[in-house]
């Protein structure tokens, strides 16, 4: 396999040849462990993956609808600031690299140098040998590295810092202070959880913190006030197509050849401030200024549109009116087919798409 940048299909394709010969039954007790865990309450004094057989499973098991998830919101990042690429990358708690696969297909033409920080050794193994397999010369290049993710982590400083499926393993305090140090030392932060109202409430909480550290949302909200949604009356989230191989049929128990990962997330930048300096964290910041200014879309779709005869019904966050319906009928004629034609997530109006290139 040699491919100049990763894709789904590499990723399943390398996941398969590395893990094709695991005991099914094995991995699956495993998959069942792990599943606890993450629905549960996970001990905060160890790493999850406890050793090659659990790295297995969660790799087979999580690392594509990761991958997804992440690449979606990293989409939604360069949409709001258009022409901007990390030359640095720091991405915490990355385990077997899901984050540092989508990172490098997100800016292909000229990836970044990417450090993936983990504290379970085996998730770093087998994620060193994921990269080498795919035959993607940007993620052979990664760098892996133990460290403990918690109050005592500190990072270099980088242009672009991804935490992906990683709050919910720490407590609170520790949460708060990773978070922390993603928005001291990074231009801009992109930060991913299961799309629950719990893992929304953690969401939300680094939204703030970011916030409050100088950073602009760029994404998904189309403002960097506070969330409109009532907290306990909803949550807000988005759904990544995941295409399934045979393997994660096999170890998910599932028959559809594809499933809907639901994520919540957020994705903040710090303005350069236009000096050619760069406009980093109190770290010193990294090699790549974010274009000022930043520009988050109008409005963002965030629940399923529905489409009913004549007629798309668009549920909108906005900057000025909040939480709002749009709806869209054969009489707007070009922007009722755009409406048919907008997914979940996605910006609204469709012009919105790369508005900061103006």
């Amino acid at each position: 396999m040699n491919a100049t940048a990763p894709t789904a299909e590499t990723l399943r394709d390398t996941l398969a040849g590395l893990l094709a010969g695991l005991p099914p039954t094995q991995t699956a007790q495993a998959v069942d462990r792990l599943i606890a865990n993450y629905r549960g309450t996970t001990p905060t004094d160890a790493p999850v993956l406890r050793d090659r057989a659990d790295v297995a499973a969660y790799a087979a098991y999580r690392m594509p609808a990761t991958y997804e998830a992440v690449r979606s919101a990293l989409d939604a990042l360069r949409d709001a600031v258009p022409g901007w690429a990390p030359v640095t990358h720091t991405d915490i708690g990355g385990g077997t690299g899901a984050a540092s696969w989508a990172v490098a297909e997100a800016w292909a033409e000229r990836p970044p140098s990417t450090t993936v920080l983990d504290w379970a050794e085996p998730a770093l193994a087998l994620g060193r040998e994921l990269a080498r397999a795919s035959g993607v010369p940007s993620l052979g290049a990664v760098e892996w590295q133990r460290s403990r993710i918690g109050a005592a982590l500190r990072i270099e400083s980088s242009d672009l810092v991804t935490v992906s499926y990683v709050l919910k393993e720490l407590t609170e305090a520790d949460r708060d202070v990773v978070v922390a140090e993603a928005a001291r030392a990074a231009r801009a932060v992109v930060i991913v959880e299961p799309g629950t109202p719990d893992g929304y409430e953690r969401i939300i909480r680094a939204r703030d913190a970011l916030v409050a550290a100088g950073m602009t949302v760029a994404a998904p909200c189309p403002h960097s006030a506070a969330c409109p949604i009532v907290p306990g009356s909803d949550w807000c989230h988005f759904a990544a197509r995941v295409s399934r191989s045979s393997l994660h049929r096999q170890i998910k128990g599932g028959s559809l050849a594809y499933e809907d990962e639901k994520f919540s997330y957020v994705a903040a930048v710090r303005d350069g401030g236009g000096d050619g300096e760069g406009g980093g964290g109190a770290g010193g910041g990294g090699d790549a200024e974010v274009p000022v200014p930043v520009a988050p879309a109008p409005a963002r779709v965030v629940r399923r549109p529905q489409i009913r005869k004549g007629m798309v019904l668009l549920d909108l966050c906005t900057e000025a009116e909040g939480l709002r319906r749009e709806t869209v009928t054969k009489r707007h004629g070009p922007l009722y087919r755009a409406a048919r034609d907008t997914a979940w997530g996605e910006a609204w109006p469709p012009e919105a798409e790369g508005a900061g290139d103006a």
